[in-house]
């Protein structure tokens, strides 16, 4: 991003924070107190480009207002503060909550989302009453006639808030899936942390097939969302007695709290620190969404005053049993688990030859020649953004399926630390190809169990062979030491020319495609090989999308 492009995305933030007409001489004010020493006139100019793009509109004499594709560019232009914002937004909502569990009044945390039908009613009624929620207090609102119901639901952020209140400091940390054997936890089974990411956490995991809520109810077996905090181990006892007394008035959902130090259900705890493990507030409609019911979910949205909430039943019977405080597997996030293959790349620049890492997806066999003419086709229409090189594999076990192995971005990290640069994966993003290209979702490497570009496929957030509006891709973002640019710009160019996806060399403190590296880093920016996989599953063809799976030699892959 240009530092006049930076500009003009700050004069749009302090717009959106504006509810009346703003004139320059408040802009150039505000941008001062940024850092932006822009006059009057200048300012001026820049809002007449803005105008111009349609992002802003001048309201009579009375200055500029933002908007609404202003406010889209905005969302978009600051992805790079967005890593921050979610945990910044969960960090207000706690602040804002202000209930009182002994007069049972204030401002509680919720989440509101749509749903089309009574029948969809009666799952959240049949959830909440298993105590697969955190509270029984809802409130259902039909907006109109067509069927349309607003469902607003009590969110766990709430209980962070209360025990704020207490005196003790609730810091929320991941949201994942926990795995259910007979009515039991047992363990997480992917974590995402609330810091660097601009995706919610229990958002990333709210799509159709990565919970079976419905099958923990039916037979005690299943995986269903959970939020997992941490608090200082001095106030567990009291916060133990607070979730208590939350409990008896309606307000639930906590599923264990761990000893001091020690982890619960494979999520790490600091010596001196408590895990507090909650059922997600989206859980009811995860629910509705498996039992193929229209819905439109939405997380943590709010805060509202518990007296409009009230119960949609009065019986709960709770079907999960207690937590079993046994050691279980310590769940790995991704970079851990990757860092070995990394450095087992060996690709020689010189002689293209080598062991890069691939990722391997599946897919019946009847399908990949219709396969292979998508990634063709994909590829000819745009060879700057798509990587060529694939590999047909066989199936471990079943002979009806086939595997595509594609060019996992990480083997560039490792190629370039066997040449001696450190290289280190940040964020693995969704960017959209307008001019210049900007990433519109990143999530970190470093805080997540899963890889962030298969969470997008699952999401249905690509757009790469779609042609209505801009193209959105997976790419990567990776931060290198200023000192070695030299040689990494030279290295990463005849990588480019091999045909791995090369997108941007950034400079040092430059925001790059919207990414932005620390202090004495710069930014480069990457391909997915995911990309092609995302391309089939566009076109309608059922995939297993597998990621960061095994180490290949480059010289035995095919080129499209």
């Amino acid at each position: 991003m240009s530092e006049s492009e930076h500009r003009m995305i700050e004069i749009l933030r302090i717009l959106s924070e504006q509810e009346k007409p703003t004139g320059s001489k408040l802009i150039a004010d505000e941008l001062k107190n940024k850092g932006f020493n822009l006059g009057e006139r200048a300012v001026r100019y820049h809002m007449q480009i803005l105008d111009e793009k349609g992002f802003t509109e001048r309201i009579g004499n009375s200055g500029r207002k933002i908007t609404k594709q202003g406010r889209e560019k905005l969302e978009k232009g600051l992805i790079y503060d967005q890593v921050d914002f979610i945990y910044s937004r969960f960090e207000e909502m706690i602040y804002l909550t202000d209930f009182n569990y002994m007069t049972q009044e204030g401002k509680v945390v919720v989440n509101t989302s749509t749903i089309y039908n009574e029948e969809s009613v009666d799952i959240i009624k049949k959830v909440t009453g298993s105590g697969l929620s955190v509270s029984p207090y809802v409130n259902l609102n039909s907006t109109s006639n067509d069927g349309k119901i607003e469902v607003t639901t009590l969110c766990g952020t709430t209980i962070d808030g209360v025990l704020l209140n207490e005196g003790i400091p609730s810091q929320p940390k991941y949201g994942g899936l926990l795995k259910i054997e007979d009515s039991e936890p047992i363990n997480f089974t992917q974590l995402i942390s609330y810091k660097k990411t601009s995706v919610s956490p229990l958002d990333a995991f709210s799509t159709k097939g990565f919970t079976s809520i419905m099958d923990v109810l039916e037979n005690g077996d299943g995986i269903i969302p959970a939020n997992f905090r941490l608090i200082p181990g001095i106030g567990r006892e009291k916060a133990a007695n607070i979730i208590n007394k939350l409990d008896k008035i309606g307000i639930g959902g906590v599923i264990g709290i761990s000893d001091e130090g020690k982890d619960i259900l494979g999520a790490p705890v600091p010596r001196g620190m408590v895990g507090i493990v909650v059922v997600g507030g989206i859980t009811p409609f995860c629910a509705v969404q498996e039992e193929n019911q229209d819905i439109e979910i939405r997380i943590s949205e709010e805060t509202r005053d518990f007296t409009t909430l009230y119960p949609i039943t009065s019986r709960i019977n709770p079907v999960l049993k207690e937590v079993q405080h046994v050691p279980r597997p310590k769940i790995s996030f991704l970079l851990s688990k990757t860092w070995n293959l990394i450095q087992q790349v060996n690709f020689d620049i010189e002689k293209r030859k080598g062991d890069i890492i691939s990722n391997v997806s599946y897919m019946d066999k009847d399908d990949i020649d219709r396969a292979l003419d998508i990634m063709e086709e994909t590829y000819n229409d745009n060879p700057k953004y798509i990587n060529p090189y694939y590999k047909i594999i066989n199936h471990p076990t079943d002979d009806s399926r086939i595997g595509l192995a594609t060019i996992c971005s990480l083997s560039i990290d490792g190629i370039l630390i066997d040449n001696g640069i450190m290289s280190n994966p940040k964020y693995g993003g969704l960017l959209e190809l307008t001019e210049p290209p900007l990433f519109i979702d990143l999530i970190s490497y470093n805080g997540s169990t899963e890889d962030p570009h298969k969470l997008f496929i699952a999401k249905n957030m690509t757009s790469i062979t779609k042609n209505n509006g801009p193209n959105k891709i997976l790419a990567s973002f990776k931060e290198i030491p200023y000192i070695s640019r030299e040689q990494s710009v030279q290295l990463l160019d005849i990588l480019n020319n091999v045909g791995f996806s090369i997108y941007k060399i950034g400079k040092p403190r430059e925001v790059t495609y919207n990414a932005k590296a620390d202090n004495y880093n710069f930014g480069i920016v990457t391909g997915s090989g995911l990309n092609t996989i995302g391309a089939i599953k566009e076109k309608g063809i059922k995939v297993k999308v597998k990621a960061i799976e095994k180490l290949l030699p480059f010289e035995k892959m095919n080129r499209l």
